[in-house]
Order: C-alpha cells, then sequence, then structure tokens
C-alpha cells in the first residue's frame, strides 16, 4: 500500500523529476513525514520560478500573476481565472515539456496545498510568500531593455539570497521540528538550527549566482554590488562567502540525528562544495562558460555519501575531501 496521497502520486513522480533535476535525489531520500510537504513547496516555487522566468511574457502579466499566485497561496478562493491565463499564455512559450506541465498542472497543485495540515501549510504559506517575494523583487530590478544593471549592496544581495533560498533552511527546520522532532540533535536548538539553515541556503544560491555569472550579465544582470570592470575580483570575494556559508550548512547536517534525512540534507551541501572547488580551480573564461559538475561526479558523492553519513566525523571528512 503506498503512502502517497493523491495528491502527490498526480504531481509527483516524472513530474517532479524532471523539474527538480539533481533535487529529486534529496526529495525521495526524505522520510515520509517530510516528503510530502517538501515536495510540494518544491513544485510551488518551481511553478513561481517559472511565472517569473518567462520573459516573453510582459513584466508587468508576469508580476501580476506573482502577485494573484501569492494570494491564492494565502487562501484567496479563485483559482481558475490564473489557472486559465498560465494556460494560455503561459504554457505555450515554454520550451522545456516539464515546465509546461507544471502550467497545466497548476490547479492541481493549489488543490495540494489546501490538503495539508495546519501546520505543514502555514510553513508552505510562510516560505512561498518571501520566495515570490524575491522573484518579483528580481523581475522590477532588472527589467529587459539591454541594459547592464547590478545590486546596489552587499545587503541588497545578502537579502536576495535569504529571500530566494536563505529561508528555505528555517522552513525545512521548522518542519523538521514539527512533523519529526526527533530528528534534530536535542543538544542544539530549532533557533540555531534555523539560523544554520538559513546560511547553507544563502551558500546554495550563491553558487547558483556565481555558476552563472556569465550568462546571467549577458542577459543585463549581475547580483554581485560592483561595477562590470571590478566583478572578477568581487566574484572570488562572494565565492570565499560561499563557503563560509556551507560552512555552517556543514554544522547544520552534523546535528541531524534521522540518517535518512540527515542523507537528504547533505546531498545538496556535499554537491554544492564540489562546484564550488570546480569554481575556484576554474580559468575565468571557464567561469563565463559555466561550471557544472559531471554526471560521474554526482553518482560518485551519492556512494560516498551513503556511507559518510552515517555518522559526523565521517561525513565532514568527505566534505574536507570535495573541498580541496
Amino acid at each position: 500500500m503506498s503512502d502517497e496521497s493523491h495528491h502527490e502520486r498526480e504531481l509527483g513522480g516524472q513530474l517532479l523529476a524532471a523539474v527538480s533535476r539533481s533535487f529529486y535525489l534529496t526529495l525521495k531520500a526524505l522520510p515520509r513525514e517530510l516528503r510530502e510537504p517538501i515536495s510540494l513547496a518544491y513544485l510551488l516555487a518551481r511553478t513561481a520560478d517559472t511565472i517569473a522566468d518567462t520573459a516573453s511574457v510582459e513584466a508587468d502579466v508576469r508580476l501580476d500573476c506573482l502577485e494573484r499566485y501569492r494570494a491564492l497561496v494565502r487562501g484567496g478562493d479563485d483559482v481558475e481565472p490564473l489557472a486559465a491565463l498560465l494556460r494560455t499564455e503561459f504554457c505555450p512559450r515554454q520550451a522545456d515539456a516539464a515546465e509546461r506541465v507544471l502550467m497545466e498542472k497548476f490547479a492541481a497543485g493549489i488543490a495540494w496545498l489546501r490538503s495539508m495540515p495546519p501546520r505543514p501549510l502555514e510553513a508552505i504559506q510562510g516560505v512561498l510568500g518571501h520566495i515570490i517575494d524575491g522573484q518579483m523583487l528580481d523581475i522590477r530590478r532588472f527589467p529587459a531593455d539591454g541594459q547592464l544593471r547590478r545590486l546596489a549592496s552587499a545587503e541588497e544581495l545578502d537579502a536576495y539570497t535569504w529571500l530566494v533560498a536563505g529561508c528555505v533552511g528555517e522552513f525545512w527546520t521548522q518542519l523538521c521540528a514539527t512533523e519529526l522532532p526527533a530528528a534534530l540533535n536535542p543538544a542544539v536548538s530549532v533557533t540555531q538550527m534555523q539560523q544554520w539553515g538559513a546560511r547553507m541556503g544563502k551558500g546554495l544560491q550563491l553558487i547558483n549566482i556565481l555558476r552563472d555569472i556569465g550568462e546571467d550579465t549577458r542577459d543585463g544582470r549581475c547580483y554581485l554590488p560592483c561595477p562590470a570592470s571590478e566583478i572578477p575580483p568581487e566574484w572570488r570575494k562572494w565565492l570565499q562567502t560561499c563557503v563560509e556559508h556551507l560552512e555552517c550548512g556543514l554544522r547544520y547536517v552534523q546535528h541531524v540525528a534521522h540518517g535518512k534525512l540527515r542523507y537528504a540534507t547533505a546531498l545538496p551541501l556535499l554537491l554544492g562544495i564540489q562546484t564550488v572547488s570546480k569554481m575556484r580551480s576554474a580559468s575565468w573564461d571557464q567561469v563565463l562558460a559555466g561550471i557544472k559538475i559531471s554526471r560521474l561526479d554526482v553518482a560518485s558523492i551519492l556512494a560516498q555519501a551513503a556511507i559518510a553519513c552515517r555518522g559526523a566525523e565521517p561525513l565532514e571528512k568527505l566534505y574536507r575531501k570535495l573541498a580541496a
């Protein structure tokens, strides 16, 4: 007998795997108590991401759709007008088949959200509100007019990474504390775990920003708060900040007491620090072309993590090895 809900069966599986890519490995490894709410939160966040990233739709329309989406997440009733708009205006513009299906299934995603028990529902509503705020900020800051724009300060970049990813670390910890409380080491407070989780999320988002610096600047976006001539040294500085965030992520994972959850939480951290290692050793031309880790690297990390995640010390040893 499957422990999946009707909604999870309808929207999970192939669609979830296609839109989450490597993060699907984490979602499938989660304990049952956390898998459904985190999978749903991920799908809903990817839906918002697809709306925000459909550049062929006017910015004002995307902003209006995100506003309406946020209202529905908070409990608004009338799903169909926005669902119809996404089917007619956004579905045909998706080059990726999975993202097209995600737009088609919008109403089903909202129905799944409304089936959640009160505590997971409140947590998902909170994290999605922050993520949507970050995406709307992004659209307003970077109009597609051919000009290169940048963030104004380090504080703006830090706030952005919290809005779109750091808040996820706090959400993740909140769910663990309410749905699987024995999963966290009681020697460390939930507040401390949320702080470490937020920094891990910000570090993972910084990886995305630093890895995509070439593509983003060609598209008129620079998340680094510096003139174009100063991007390489600024990039190195933020790479070090990224490492400092991931160190907090290591402490976070080491204090997850549940073995299956520790493995699921460690995977993005280990894949992230391997990516950082490759970025550290890359030439600037390689950075601009985009840095990725290979499928062979991913398979190797999965195999090593299955053993290393049995304890805090072997996990740290693997982390240091991948960072070297």
